[in-house]
């Protein structure tokens, strides 16, 4: 029989009977008494809890640090983009913008700077400049770019009245003669430059500079990690621009008396077509909240998803142990179910400790979370990302959000031991603990194993048969519940496997060990699951981001024919581009067969934004592999059009059709269909000719030049001729195509870092659990150690017989964890496949999964260490006393 059936043993004339009367002086039926007894089990047995405690502080000071960080670096923006433009009272602005898919920000029309003669006019403007701004990537010292890994790398013109600067100059002057600059005082020192070095401005052709002053923005050395380059008038308008006399906007001061809303009011009627003027203070908040919007509110939301995770991984740690504690407590509970209490007031009694411990341990979480916020902007400017300084941003929602959800992870997690200890019948005091069955549970496997069909047959449907990432996401869900089911079942066959070889090295020890993990099946899979998730995780992301690189080497591989190229940084959208000239200057080395550059505009195709690949479409189709084309690319001309099939298939054209183009400069042209190629990836979908583009471009740039060498040239020696020409053009890096490929993946590797390092938490939390068991399960077995050393046990057996016991826990949540990520990372995979034009490639990395399998042993190798020593320490006669 049971120890802790559903329903009292005792019958209805009983005094301990459901409907027996209490006996005097029995803890009935108050709140009160079930908080007085919960506290007395928790200050009796504080270190029960220890693991749980940390759990929950961890999870909430994760979670509250990220919103207090979020909410201070937002606050900080804010400040700094008002500090820094507070002097404007109204910019004057392209109206319309073309925005491409999977960009949030679009690109504006220039406009006319003859229009600040008229704005000057207006009554209430007390000055008006025009504002220049494109890309500018200055060369450091040692020769290298700096920035552009993500964060624009800016240039402009340098505006001479202060209040409509945005910059302050802060050591040095104004550039006054063509090739003087000043620069953000932050670019300058990420590239060792100082006022009076000389150096290289990539526009993206490269101009010679001299530094000859140093700016702030808004009190702060740059924009995070936005570089400045500020330029005389005529120079920027040279090199920006794509002729003169124009501007990205123009800043206007009001006259005093003059409100920023009534100035705008006053400039909108003598302002063209096409133009429209915003307040300052709205665009400061447009600024504010591109970095927000773009950088921040991924970044943050990059967080979150792991605080989730860890508190996912906290969840199956806190309700082991409240399982474990009750189940050690069945004689306790029992005896206060015969002196009188309810059913309510021990499960109340049992959720009263878990809210004490989840209390306690969010606000003490609340109080990490502050202190890793402020080591985090510590940190930032410390490792080269110079977020603003300003004081932390407490928000009631940043403390009371990570409080709820700590307590309610907390109290949610104990409710089904809470539930459990509320059954205890009276007579389990008189009984021995009962035999955890859940190992063999036939009711439990069938449950499990539908729960796996019903998971692989939505995956299934999701990825190949009807692609929907809801399907898939679905049936990546079910696939954790069916571990999680099926765990206990799992958990008695996987020790048996594992184990196994402890039999022959270790002997009667690895026998042990291997015998008390499978005692209990159920505990060991409630203990494994959380190592398991956290696993899971990593593995996903690593599977993921192999299937990335090969995909990256795959498009590399099949669609570039050249042998060595030319680019820019992969990572983001910073970065200057490659002068249209490089491609023109490299084709003409004797060494070179064929040099093609791939410029980049946008425009409008039939009312859809879209981006354009600006080239010469006969030396594409030599450098790249196109697939079949139907048509000519040959002939498109400066009003043709060629684009792939699928994007063909979208606006219903055919070669022969007709498309209407409008691009960012207002114009609209009518454009057609010459060619149609079958693949797109690094050709673009859209390709025109640079005759076509050359009436609206904007700053003209390249993203990549690809070069194929004659026969015979060798591979070093046409990448030193190459090189030689691309170090007259700033200097970019040549590449040949294996390195190409991999400098594209690079950002993979920087991205899986960052998630091991904030997987490391959701692995220590889980090692928290395995630890707390281990040490729950030496109290509960106290007089069977005992019993073992009176034998004849040594010390160190007793050590390595917990350790082992530890490592075959961590080596089937290990297990789990792996053979899980790598089903989710396949899901991913083709979840992304199904949702892209491009084919995705899977991989799965053996030795990666290698490392995270060790990982997972070392780990609870880890985690036995201090239960192993307490296990040791017991003195004998008292362990044998112990009841």
């Amino acid at each position: 029989m049971s120890a802790t059936g559903p329903r009292d043993a005792a019958g209805p004339g009983s005094p301990t009977g459901p409907r027996g009367p209490a006996r005097p002086g029995a803890p009935t039926g108050s709140l009160a008494a079930a908080l007085r007894i919960s506290l007395t089990s928790l200050r009796g047995h504080k270190r029960r809890f220890a693991g749980t405690f940390f759990a929950v502080l961890l999870g909430v000071a994760f979670l509250a640090g990220t919103l207090v960080m979020g909410d201070t670096l937002r606050a900080s923006f804010d400040t700094m983009f008002g500090n820094a433009t507070r002097g404007t009272d109204a910019v004057v602005r392209g109206a319309d913008t073309i925005t491409t898919p999977g960009e949030s920000q679009g690109v504006r029309q220039n406009i006319d700077t003859a229009l600040v003669d008229r704005i000057e006019k207006v009554p209430g403007v007390a000055a008006a400049v025009p504002a220049i701004q494109g890309a500018g990537q200055l060369i450091g010292k040692d020769g290298d770019p700096i920035g552009g890994q993500g964060p624009p790398t800016l240039a402009g013109n340098w505006i001479t009245d202060t209040e409509l600067n945005a910059y302050r100059l802060a050591e040095g002057r104004a550039p006054a003669r063509s090739g003087e600059v000043v620069v953000n005082r932050g670019a300058a020192e990420s590239g060792d430059l100082e006022i009076g070095d000389t150096t290289t401005l990539r526009t993206p052709d490269p101009v010679k500079v001299t530094i000859v002053g140093l700016a702030t923005f808004g009190g702060e050395d740059g924009m995070a990690q936005t570089t400045f380059t500020g330029m005389t008038r005529a120079d920027a308008e040279k090199y920006l621009m794509p002729k003169p006399g124009e501007a990205a906007t123009v800043q206007v001061r009001a006259g005093p008396g003059t409100s920023q809303q009534e100035l705008v009011d006053a400039l909108t009627p003598v302002l063209p077509k096409g133009v429209e003027a915003i307040t300052g203070q709205e665009a400061a908040e447009e600024n504010s909240d591109m970095i927000s919007g773009q950088f921040l509110t991924l970044f943050t939301t990059f967080l979150l998803v792991f605080s989730g995770i860890a508190l996912l991984v906290a969840t199956f740690s806190i309700h082991n142990t409240f399982a474990i504690v009750v189940a050690q407590r069945t004689r306790e509970n029992a005896l206060l179910r015969a002196l009188g209490a309810s059913r309510r007031q021990v499960t109340a009694a049992t959720l009263a400790e878990a809210s004490v411990v989840a209390v306690v341990a969010s606000v003490a979480g609340l109080a990490g979370g502050i202190g890793i916020a402020a080591g985090l902007q510590a940190l930032f400017p410390a490792i080269g990302f110079p977020f603003p300084e300003g004081d932390l941003v407490i928000s009631g929602t940043s403390m009371l959000l990570p409080l709820a959800v700590g307590v309610a992870v907390c109290v949610a997690s104990a409710l089904l031991p809470a539930v459990r200890a509320g059954r205890t019948s009276p007579l389990a005091a008189l009984r021995e603990t009962a035999v955890d069955h859940s190992g063999a549970s036939r009711a439990r496997a069938a449950v499990g194993t539908g729960i796996a069909v019903a998971a692989v047959a939505l995956t299934l449907v999701g990825v190949l048969a009807t692609p929907s990432i809801w399907l898939a996401g679905g049936g990546a869900v079910l696939a954790l519940a069916a571990f999680v089911v099926l765990g206990p079942v799992a958990s008695s066959r996987a020790v048996r496997i594992l184990g196994g070889p402890l039999d022959r090295l270790r002997g009667v020890t690895g026998s042990l060990a291997r015998r008390n993990a499978l005692r209990s099946p159920k505990r060991t899979a409630a203990t494994a699951s959380a190592l398991m998730i956290g696993v899971a995780v990593v593995c996903l992301f690593t599977v993921f981001g192999a299937s990335l690189k090969a995909t990256m080497d795959q498009t590399v591989s099949r669609s570039f024919a050249g042998d060595v190229a030319v680019s820019t940084p992969s990572f983001g959208a910073g970065g200057s581009g490659l002068s249209p000239r490089l491609a023109p200057a490299v084709g003409e080395r004797p060494e070179v067969a064929t040099a093609v550059g791939l410029g980049r505009g946008v425009a409008e195709v039939n009312g859809q934004g879209r981006a354009l690949t600006v080239t010469d479409p006969v030396a594409l189709a030599k450098s790249f592999d196109l697939g079949t084309v139907d048509g000519s690319l040959g002939d498109l001309g400066d009003d043709g059009i060629a684009l792939t099939r699928a994007e063909a298939d979208k606006q219903h054209l055919t070669v022969g059709d007709k498309a209407e183009l409008a691009f960012t400069d207002g114009k609209k042209d009518t454009f057609t269909v010459r060619a149609v190629y079958g693949q797109s990836e690094l050709a673009g979908d859209y390709v025109i000719t640079r005759d076509a583009w050359a009436p609206h471009r904007g700053q003209d740039s390249d993203t990549l030049v690809a070069v194929t060498f004659k026969d015979g040239v060798s591979a070093a020696d046409g990448k030193a001729a190459v090189s030689a020409v691309a170090k007259e053009y700033g200097n970019p890096e040549v590449q040949t195509r294996d390195e190409y490929a991999q400098s594209a993946a690079g950002g993979i590797d920087m991205m899986l870092t960052l998630v091991y390092a904030l997987l490391a938490l959701a692995v220590l939390i889980a090692l928290l659990g395995i630890a707390n068991t281990l040490t729950l399960a030496v109290h509960e077995r106290t007089r069977e150690l005992g019993l073992l050393r009176a034998v004849g046990q040594t010390r160190g057996q007793l050590r390595a017989m917990v350790r082992w016991e530890s490592v075959l826990v961590a080596a089937f949540g290990t297990a789990g964890g792996l053979a899980l990520g790598g089903f989710l990372g396949w899901v991913l995979v083709k979840a992304s496949d199904g949702a892209s034009d491009s084919a995705f490639a899977f991989a799965l990395p053996p030795t990666q999964l290698a490392v995270v399998a060790l990982v997972g042993l070392a780990a609870g190798a880890l985690a036995g260490l201090r239960p192993a020593r307490r296990a040791a320490r017991l003195d004998v006669l008292r362990a044998i006393a112990a009841e």
